[in-house]
C-alpha cells in the first residue's frame, strides 16, 4: 500500500502544492511509494498553477479507510469447470495457495476450490470397488496428466465416466472380469503384456494405457485402429500411472458453488463481519461489473495493513482526510497551530514552524538536502508561497518565506511577478462557484472549548461580487453549519488589493459583542488589515470563545 501525502480537506493551493512537492522529495530520498493525494478537487487558481507547471493533479481520495480492492491480491490464478485435478493442484502449488476462485469464460466467479475439496476427488467412495475406480475425465486430460502421448487416438476430448482396470492377472481372468463392465467406459492399464493387450483391444475398450515407456507392436496398433481403441503411452510404472490417471479427473464435483464474494468497493471494516462468520478459505473480490478483481484471505481482512499517511499543511484530525483514525500518520509538516486529536503508537517526525506557507518548509528541505527541484516543482512550491503569503504581503510572511521564494525564482520557468498577478486575477470563487462551492472551497473546521466551528476563506480583487451575493452566501453558511453540526460557520472574504477582509457569520452569539471590529450588517464585520485566517482571524475567534465561556 502506498504512502499517501495529504493536504487538508477542501484543499487550497499550498495544501496541494506542498503535497505534490513533498511526495517527490520523499521518493528521491528513499520513499519510492510516496504518492501525493488530496481530499477534494483543486480550485481554479490551483488548476492554473498545475496547468502552467505541467503537473498532473494529485489523486483524489475522499476517504482513506481501505476497501477490499486495496488489500486484495490482484495477481492470482483461477480454475474453471473442465479443468483437471492435476492442473488446479499445480497452480495452487506454484502460487502457494490453499484455495483458488473458479470462474467462467467471462471471468465471473462461480465457485471456490480448496485443496481439501480436491482431496475428496481422490479418496471419495473408497468403500465401493466400482465408484472408487471411476474417473470423470477425457483421454486428452489423462495423457496430459501422464506427461505421455497417444500412439492412436479416438475422440480424445470426449468426456466420460471412465472405469480404470489394471491388467495384472492372467489373460482368462482378465477377459472374464471385463465381461462385467461396459467396454466403452473401460480404461485398461498394463505394461508390455501382449496377453492383456490383445483381449483388451479385441473387446473394444475405450482406451489402453501402456506403462513403462513401452508401445504396442505394429500388428496390435492396426488391430486397435480397426476396433476404435485409443492407445496411450505412459513413461511411469503401473502404480504411478494409475495414480496420475486419477489426478486427471475434472474438478467440477469438488467446486463449492455456494461462494461468498466481496465487492471491490466494500469497506474492509464491513467485509470483516462477513469474513468472520464464514468458513470459506478464500474470498474472491469482484468489481462493479461482476468480474474477478482479486482474492483475499481471512487474515487479509481481519488484520489488514493500515494506510500510511504524511500530513502537510494541517495537523488537526478534524481537517484531515476522512478515515484518518484508521491510518498510521508517519509524519507531519505544517505551519498552523497545534490542534487536538493526533496520536501515534510510535514517535513520528513532526515539523511545525511559524512560516507563511508549508511550501516554504518543503522547498527548504530540497535546498538543505542539495536536491535540485525540477522547474515544474519549483513553480509549484513558489505558487504555494505566493498563495498563502499573498505574495509576501500577508502578516504571516517571515524572512524564511522571502529567502526561500528568492531561492526558487531562478529555478522557475516563468516570471513570478507576472505569474502572481495572473494567479490572483483568475479563479474568483465569487465569479465561478455556487454558494455552497464558495463556502467549501477552502474550509477548515476547528474545536475550541467544545465549540465546533468552521472558517472558510476566499481571496478576491475587490468586494463588488460579494455585495451582489451576500444573502445567498449567508444561506449557504447556515446550511453548512447545520449539515456538519457546527456551532457556527464563518466566511472570510479577503481583498488582495486593499489587504483587508469582510467576515460573514452563519450566526452570532454573545461572544461577538467583544470583537472590536465594525459591524456593518447582521453577522457581517469589516476587518481592516486582516488577511490571514491562521495568524489573525483564528486567534481572534479563539479569544472571543474563551472570553465568552469564562
Amino acid at each position: 500500500m502506498s504512502l499517501f501525502v495529504f493536504g487538508h480537506r477542501n484543499p487550497d493551493t499550498d495544501a496541494i502544492c506542498s503535497a505534490i512537492a513533498y511526495a517527490d522529495l520523499l521518493r528521491q530520498t528513499g520513499q519510492s511509494d510516496a504518492v501525493a493525494a488530496c481530499c477534494g478537487a483543486p480550485n481554479k487558481r490551483t488548476e492554473y498553477v498545475l496547468k502552467t507547471a505541467g503537473i498532473a493533479p494529485p489523486k483524489i481520495i475522499m476517504d482513506i479507510r481501505p476497501e477490499t480492492e486495496d488489500i486484495c491480491r490482484k495477481e492470482t490464478i483461477t480454475a474453471s469447470f473442465g479443468d483437471a485435478f492435476f492442473e488446479a493442484y499445480r497452480r495452487m502449488q506454484e502460487w502457494d495457495l490453499r484455495a483458488i476462485p473458479v470462474v467462467d469464460k467471462d471471468n465471473r466467479v462461480v465457485g471456490v476450490l480448496s485443496v481439501l475439496d480436491l482431496m475428496e476427488l481422490l479418496f471419495r467412495d473408497e468403500g465401493d470397488p466400482i465408484k472408487s475406480r471411476t474417473v470423470t475425465t477425457n483421454l486428452k486430460k489423462i495423457t496430459e496428466a501422464l506427461g505421455g502421448s497417444f500412439q492412436h487416438e479416438v475422440d480424445p476430448e470426449q468426456s466420460d465416466e471412465l472405469l480404470v482396470m489394471v491388467g495384472a492377472m492372467s489373460s482368462d481372468g482378465f477377459t472374464a472380469r471385463m465381461q462385467q463392465f461396459d467396454k466403452d467406459r473401460v480404461i485398461v492399464v498394463c505394461g508390455d503384456r501382449p496377453t492383456i493387450q490383445l483381449p483388451a483391444i479385441e473387446q473394444g475398450v475405450r482406451g489402453l494405457v501402456i506403462t513403462g515407456g513401452f508401445g504396442l507392436s505394429p500388428g496390435l496398433i492396426e488391430l486397435a485402429k480397426a476396433r476404435g481403441v485409443s492407445v496411450l503411452l505412459s513413461p511411469f510404472d503401473t502404480v504411478n500411472t494409475t495414480t496420475r490417471i486419477r489426478s486427471s479427473q475434472f474438478i467440477d464435483p469438488a467446486v463449492n458453488r455456494q461462494v461468498v464474494t466481496l465487492p471491490a468497493k466494500m469497506r474492509v471494516s464491513e467485509a470483516r463481519a462477513i469474513v468472520e462468520r464464514s468458513k470459506q478459505p478464500v474470498f474472491p473480490v469482484v468489481g462493479d461489473n461482476g468480474l474477478l478483481a482479486g482474492i483475499s484471505f481471512k487474515s487479509d481482512v481481519i488484520n489488514p495493513p493500515r494506510p500510511r499517511l504524511v500530513l502537510v499543511d494541517h495537523n488537526e484530525l478534524t481537517q484531515a482526510v476522512a478515515g484518518v483514525e484508521e491510518a498510521d500518520v508517519l509524519e507531519v509538516l505544517d505551519h498552523h497551530r497545534l490542534g487536538g486529536g493526533l496520536k501515534s503508537a510510535q514517535p513520528i517526525r513532526f515539523v511545525n514552524e511559524p512560516v507563511g506557507s508549508t511550501c516554504t518548509l518543503v522547498a527548504r528541505q530540497y535546498r538543505d538536502a542539495g536536491i535540485e527541484p525540477e522547474e515544474s516543482l519549483a513553480l509549484c512550491m513558489a505558487s504555494g508561497i505566493i498563495s498563502d503569503t499573498l505574495f509576501l504581503k500577508s502578516p504571516t510572511t517571515t524572512t524564511v518565506d522571502r529567502t526561500i521564494l528568492e531561492w526558487l525564482r531562478p529555478r522557475c520557468s516563468v516570471d513570478l511577478d507576472v505569474f502572481a498577478r495572473t494567479f490572483f486575477e483568475i479563479g474568483s470563487a465569487l465569479r465561478t462557484s455556487t454558494p455552497d462551492g464558495v463556502v467549501q472551497e477552502d474550509c477548515k473546521e476547528f474545536v475550541e472549548r467544545d465549540i465546533r466551528f468552521s472558517i472558510s476563506q476566499i481571496e478576491e480583487t475587490g468586494f463588488d461580487l460579494f455585495w451582489e451575493r451576500k444573502d445567498e452566501l449567508r444561506v449557504a453558511l447556515v446550511a453548512y453549519a447545520n449539515q456538519h453540526r457546527l456551532d457556527f460557520s464563518a466566511l472570510l472574504i479577503t481583498d488582495v488589493v486593499s489587504n483587508g477582509s469582510l467576515l460573514l457569520l452563519s450566526r452570532e452569539t454573545e461572544a461577538w459583542e467583544e470583537i472590536n471590529y465594525p459591524r456593518i450588517d447582521p453577522g457581517l464585520y469589516a476587518l481592516k488589515n486582516v488577511v490571514s485566517r491562521k495568524k489573525q482571524l483564528l486567534p481572534l475567534v479563539t479569544q472571543l470563545i474563551q472570553t465568552a465561556v469564562l
